[in-house]
Parts: C-alpha cells; sequence; structure tokens
C-alpha cells in the first residue's frame, strides 16, 4: 500500500534510469543505518515454510522466488534486496572492464503494458569493483548468482577471455555464475548461443570454473546460461542440446525480447529488451520446449513477465525449479515477493503437492 500510494507515483514522475539508480543506491546505504535492516524485514521478509524449499545445484532456497539480473548490477544493495524476502539474487552483468553502456536514454517504463523496454548495454563498474561489494559483506541472507558478460570492445572470436577474467575475479564471491549470452544490447552477443561459438565459449568456461575450484580446493561451483526468448524452435533445440552435452549445470529462460506484438505503450517503439507482462507466454513456451528436450533432466530458471503467483506457478509446472522477477518489482513494489510466495503456497496445496519440487514439470506427466 505504502509503495502504490506514496513511492511509486514519485518514482514514475522520474526519468527510469534516474529512478532505478535513487531506488537502488539508496537502498544500498539505507541498509548502514542501525535498525533499517530488521524493519526492512518486518514488513517485506517471506516466512519460512519447508514446504516451499528446494535445493538445486546443491543449493538449498528458502522458496523458489529470486532477483534476475540487471536490477543491482554492481551489487550495490544485496543486504537490502535479501530483507525483502527474495531468495537467491542475481547480481550483473557484470563485464571484466568497467564500461557506461549506451547512450541514454536507454530505459523505458511502458505502463500500459505493465512492461520495461531498456537497451542498458551492460553498464558496470567492472569485475573487480563488484568483486570488493561482495568480500565486503557482512552476511549473506540468500545464495548469490553473478551474472558475467563480456566487454562491448570485445570481438566476439574473444569473448571467452571476457567471460574468464569474470570467473577469475568473482568466483570466491558467487555461489553460482549465469553466462549471459543473450541480451539484445551488445551486439554480437547473441549470436554465441549458436553451434560452434556456443561450445567453444561453454567449453572455456567449465575449464575456468575447474581451474578455480581447484585453488579453492572445494567442487566446482554450478554454471547456468541465459538464453534468449526469440530463437525458433530449431535453434532451442540446438542451443538446449550443445548446453546439455557441454555439461551447463542448468538455463535460464528467458533474458529480454525483442518482440512488440500487442503493446499499447507509446514507448512500444524504442529499441531494447522488452521485460514484463507481455514475456510471460512466450519464456514458459522455452521452458516446456526445454524440459521436452531434456526430459527435466537440465534445472530451468523461470524468467519474463512474473507478476503474481499464477504466473510463477504456470513456469514450475512448465519446467522450471525456481524463478526471478524483476519488472513486477517495479510496478508492484518489494511486497510482490511476499505475495507470490503466499500464493504459490496456495495453488501447490489445491493440486495436492506437499512440496514444491513435486509441481516441477507437472504439466508434462
Amino acid at each position: 500500500m505504502l509503495y502504490r500510494k506514496v513511492a511509486k507515483p514519485i518514482l514514475f514522475r522520474m526519468d527510469p534510469e534516474q529512478a532505478h539508480r535513487l531506488t537502488v543506491h539508496g537502498l544500498g546505504k539505507a541498509v548502514r543505518v542501525p535498525g533499517v535492516l530488521p524493519l526492512m524485514r518486518s514488513f517485506w521478509d517471506v516466512k519460512d515454510d519447508p514446504r516451499l524449499e528446494t535445493e538445486l545445484f546443491g543449493i538449498r532456497f528458502r522458496h523458489p522466488v529470486g532477483l534476475a539480473a540487471g536490477l543491482d548490477k554492481d551489487a550495490v544493495a544485496v543486504e537490502g534486496f535479501a530483507s525483502m524476502g527474495f531468495s537467491f539474487l542475481e547480481v550483473g552483468t557484470v563485464t571484466p572492464v568497467g564500461q557506461p553502456g549506451n547512450d541514454r536514454p536507454r530505459l523505458f517504463r511502458l505502463p500500459e503494458d505493465e512492461a520495461l523496454i531498456n537497451r542498458m548495454g551492460f553498464n558496470n563498474e567492472g569485475a573487480e569493483a563488484m568483486a570488493g561489494r561482495l568480500a565486503r559483506l557482512q552476511t549473506r541472507r540468500a545464495p548469490i548468482a553473478v551474472n558475467i558478460g563480456k566487454n562491448k570492445a570485445t570481438p566476439n572470436e574473444k569473448a571467452a577471455d571476457d567471460y574468464r577474467a569474470c570467473l577469475r575475479a568473482l568466483y570466491p564471491h558467487g555461489d553460482f555464475f549465469v553466462v549471459n549470452i543473450s541480451s539484445p544490447n551488445t551486439p554480437g552477443l547473441r549470436q554465441l548461443q549458436h553451434g560452434e561459438e556456443l561450445k567453444a565459449l561453454l567449453r572455456a568456461v567449465r575449464e575456468e570454473i575447474a581451474e578455480q575450484a581447484l585453488k579453492a580446493g572445494g567442487r566446482p561451483k554450478p554454471i547456468v546460461v541465459k538464453i534468449a526468448p526469440d530463437m525458433t524452435e530449431a535453434e532451442i533445440e540446438q542451443t538446449v542440446g550443445v548446453l546439455a552435452e557441454g555439461g551447463a549445470d542448468g538455463i535460464i529462460a528467458t533474458n529480454t525480447t525483442l518482440s512488440r506484438d500487442g503493446l499499447r505503450s507509446p514507448n512500444r517503439t524504442q529499441e531494447g529488451g522488452l521485460s514484463g507482462r507481455p514475456l510471460a507466454a512466450r519464456s514458459t513456451e522455452v521452458i516446456r520446449a526445454i524440459w521436452r528436450l531434456t526430459g527435466g533432466k537440465l534445472p530451468i530458471i523461470g524468467s519474463g513477465g512474473i507478476f503474481d503467483g499464477r504466473d510463477a506457478y504456470d513456469k514450475i509446472r512448465a519446467g522450471a525449479s525456481l524463478v526471478e522477477i524483476y519488472t513486477s518489482l517495479i510496478y508492484r513494489g518489494p511486497g510482490v515477493v511476499r505475495r507470490i510466495v503466499a500464493e504459490l503456497s496456495e495453488l501447490m496445496a489445491r493440486d495436492g503437492f506437499r512440496r514444491i519440487g513435486d509441481a516441477v514439470g507437472a504439466d508434462h506427466r
């Protein structure tokens, strides 16, 4: 109520990127004030429910709902977002060297469609800056996924060097890693999703993970790959085949879309990746396709258009073990996590599932 009546009207009168920065950096500073974190948790944290607990990649998650990449690009507000009830946080996309991203304006609201369009272009402070912030965290209330990418100036034939550099800098600080090869805002990046380029990149990433694990003295940390929703069925089949054979631990489906079908907002003509409500059906279709292609053996994290428990549940029944949100947080506020989790619990109980894992892929049985 407070967000809808007070905060949102103020933020939505501001430039979208200015509001984004004010919110994230303000949150990062606010948590340093004594008493703020417990207060946030009292408002927004999710109560533990053993029925919603799940384990994936050897990591325990309190419930299936996490924060998608793009909101906290530089890991400046990890403690604050963790206190909003998210079960995991995906930070980034981060590149080896900091870069300014694309020219402004580059972030647009589509209120009529409950959507956003961004062409940010991996603006971030670089891997070393993120590593320093994560190293200074006092507590970790939720697992952290680090989303890694390549610098804009790096040609595709040298992209693997950038992903390896990110892993070298950030390996001690992430619980698992996300290879972003599907943003539409870095020229040529999506070409890495296919064929020999994908095979070579995945091989290089796995080699670096193994090297870092050997140095750290533990098991290799999981690596998942984030794919685009705009591939054909044949392209999805090829990409999923390469990932399964190449040793990826999972897939995030999906990144933002270039499609503009059915949009009403005046900003629908802006270039960039579309997120939010219009992406819901397509991302679920991709999840369903991945499950069919792999027989449910390759874990899936569902992302795209999740605004309520029903949206999350659709993706879980289609095959997602975890889901993540971003745009609905902008439109609905921090209370959205608690509402989604509560509705998930109700839907699971209605259908007779004793644990949320029993619902994963239920549409295929």
